[in-house]
């Protein structure tokens, strides 16, 4: 179950997410590494440092840009031998994606639609679709695209395995344990209930790395994932 937690470290600095990291000892072995560690706690270099250490990173960075723009930067994360890095989840922005992660072991997420979305945001954005319909969509351009996965809210993890197959990654953020607050996320899931969905990794931020106790929350978080029974 270790290797299904994708643990985000959003802080503000180096020195709060190596004692994160350090408190989380052998319990957490995968990172993801977004916008606010990225470019506030130097990320990138803590993301190689944690990749000499024999950890797994995710670098959260949703690329979208022109094409030449998109495949040299994945090929530039590709280069670290970082686990999973996302690209926005538009067809031309994941066709560059798989072109620039072409021959390494990265594996190329595309983002669907944010967690904090619900159906009035995606009305709003000027798409003619719901929340479900637009994630299929991506799904499915997913798929066509041949990268390795998608980003998705847990509730929509069942219709992405049935559009993608059965090979491609399904990373949830949004998670939240059994009786906690969900904040700014509208479309969250327990632990549980996300692998039972057809997740195949969990990202969860805030109930860790805000948590008094860090690796307390963390092994809960993963007596709730090793509960139930697995669905998909």
């Amino acid at each position: 179950m270790s290797g299904q937690l994708i643990v985000g470290l959003d802080v503000d600095t180096r020195q709060h997410a190596e004692s994160i990291i350090e408190s989380l000892g052998d319990s957490v072995d995968f990172y993801k590494i977004g916008y606010q560690c990225f470019y506030g706690a130097d990320g990138f270099a803590l993301g190689k440092a944690l990749l000499a250490a024999g950890k797994k990173v995710f670098f959260d960075l949703k690329l979208l840009d022109i094409d030449n723009t998109v495949e040299k930067g994945v090929a530039a994360i590709a280069a670290t031998g970082a686990t999973m890095l996302t690209v926005h989840a538009y067809p031309q922005a994941m066709r560059a994606a798989v072109r620039g992660a072409a021959g390494t072991g990265l594996t190329v997420l595309g983002v669907s639609v944010l967690t904090s979305m619900d159906d009035k945001d995606v009305a709003e954005a000027g798409f003619a679709r719901d929340t479900a319909g637009l994630v299929s969509l991506r799904a499915d351009q997913a798929r066509q695209a041949g990268i390795g996965g998608l980003v998705c809210a847990a509730y929509e993890a069942s219709m992405v395995r049935q559009i993608v197959g059965p090979k491609l990654a399904i990373v949830t953020p949004g998670i939240r344990p059994a009786g906690s607050d969900s904040g700014d996320q509208k479309r969250v899931m327990t632990p549980r209930q996300a692998l039972d969905a057809g997740a195949t990794h969990l990202v969860v931020a805030r109930p860790i790395v805000e948590a008094a106790d860090p690796a307390a929350a963390a092994r809960a978080i993963l007596a709730e994932m090793a509960g139930g029974t697995r669905l998909a």
